[in-house]
């Protein structure tokens, strides 16, 4: 079962992906360090602070991955653009504002990153996407922290 984990940075994506994978005994794919590793960055937004990424370059990675074997949890805020015929479910990670807006200041993001951040949660634009390609959504909210056994019993529903 290939699982996506997507989100708004800062909602919990990487720790909701890890302990799927570690209960589902999947392979965990962590799409920043495969980023680096192949050199898929087309340059750095100074303005956002992040790196500019190609999705389309980053899928053709990716699918490659998957071919190879299904069985994986995908951890990035990109990887609801993948092709919906590859994708078992896509979780969306969310959280409340306030939390949200802590998480992103420990993590030294500008005011202006952090307000962008925050619009993109409020707007849900990763679930949103998400739907319009087509996925399985479940979204979890990770503001108190989550259920790993409760979020397994839903992927099998």
């Amino acid at each position: 079962m290939l699982i996506i984990v997507s989100g708004t940075p800062g909602t919990g994506k990487t720790r909701v992906a890890k302990a799927l994978a570690k209960s589902l005994k999947h392979k965990y794919v962590d799409v920043r360090k495969l980023i680096r590793e192949r050199k898929l960055s087309q340059g750095y937004d100074k303005k956002r602070r992040c790196e500019i990424i190609d999705p389309k370059a980053l899928n053709k990675i990716l699918i490659k991955l998957i071919e190879e074997n299904k069985k994986r949890v995908i951890d990035s805020h990109l990887s609801h653009y993948l092709p919906k015929r590859y994708v078992n479910c896509c979780i969306v990670t969310t959280c409340g504002l306030k939390e949200l807006r802590a998480r992103l200041k420990r993590r030294g993001y500008s005011k202006e990153k952090i307000r962008e951040n925050l619009d993109s949660e409020i707007f849900e634009v990763c679930k949103t996407e998400a739907k319009e390609k087509g996925h399985r959504v479940i979204a979890v909210d990770t503001t108190k922290g989550f259920d790993i056994e409760r979020l397994i019993k839903r992927l099998g529903s």
